[in-house]
């Protein structure tokens, strides 16, 4: 596990360290702190010039797992957190996951195949209870469709995680999918879209919810008529759009998320504030 974990922090702080603009801090993030770390790379032939310790970083890493359940093209989102700022890894091993600040739930596909591969590795009780003990966790793209009750597709039922009330049904447009960059509408008060609540951000979707989930914090967007296109319930965060392919605007969600953590919770918990719409389906 120390070697692991070293390599994964030498190879995104050597080859990002420009982007991070920090030192890599490893006391906090392996048995033994800097020592083990210093003696593993020495071992793997890597440089260690950079290394320092967490009391001369100044603090330790925020670390974030990206739940691997079997979904595709997930690298890209493993890359622009690390490039955000954070401790990343690729996992489904439950004490991992337990032990990080953040938990990441991408989505791509059919939402049956979604909800089948977290049921395979336990991710939907990892995602419930992060939900409920208020830790933060961010789902994207079929990652926030499956933190709804259920979603429909091509007449088939299949029940999601739950999490919020409401179905994921097909995008009434003329073109479907819905592909390519689109402005949201955020509430002024989103810590989600702080800095970028005017700018565009990446599609790729045929299906979406329309039911603003209860006390949360909506963003919507528009393709044919208007959908969720993003949620703030508390610690819980989750975009219809993909960050991790949304450029600078991306980029800033992804700090804004690692941001909130220090928080302990965004304006959403409770707000009940959604674009112009406050309760009920949105309108078409």
């Amino acid at each position: 596990m120390a070697l692991t974990r070293v390599r994964n922090l030498w190879e995104r702080g050597y080859r990002l360290g420009s982007a991070l603009r920090r030192p890599l801090v490893l006391a906090e993030c392996v048995p033994g702190g800097t020592t083990t770390a210093q003696a593993v790379l020495q071992g793997l032939g890597l440089p260690v010039e950079d290394l320092v310790s967490a009391e001369q970083g100044g603090e330790a890493m925020t670390t974030v797992a990206v739940l691997d359940y079997g979904a595709g093209n997930v690298r890209s989102a493993v890359r622009a957190v690390a490039a955000a700022g954070a401790e990343v890894t690729l996992t489904a091993d439950r004490d991992v996951i337990n032990d990080s600040d953040g938990l990441l739930v991408p989505g791509v596909g059919a939402f049956s195949a979604v909800m089948a591969g977290l049921d395979n590795v336990g991710g939907v009780d990892l995602i419930r209870a992060r939900h409920e003990q208020g830790r933060p966790l961010l789902g994207i793209c079929v990652g926030l469709q499956v933190f709804f009750s259920r979603g429909e597709e091509h007449g088939v039922k299949t029940d999601g995680i739950g999490l919020w009330p409401g179905a994921v049904t097909g995008l009434e447009a003329p073109v479907i999918p819905h592909m390519g960059w689109s402005k949201v509408s955020a509430p002024a008060d989103s810590a989600m879209f702080a800095g970028v609540g005017d700018e565009r951000f990446y599609f790729v979707h045929s299906y979406a919810a329309t039911e603003p989930p209860p006390n949360a914090t909506v963003t919507t967007a528009r393709h044919g008529s208007d959908f969720i296109a993003a949620v703030e319930d508390g610690t819980t965060w989750a975009a219809q759009f993909h960050p991790e392919k949304s450029a600078e605007a991306g980029a800033r969600l992804l700090r804004n998320w690692l941001a909130s953590f220090a928080a302990g919770s965004s304006p959403g918990g409770g707000s009940g504030s959604i674009g112009s719409t406050p309760t009920g389906t949105l309108s078409s």
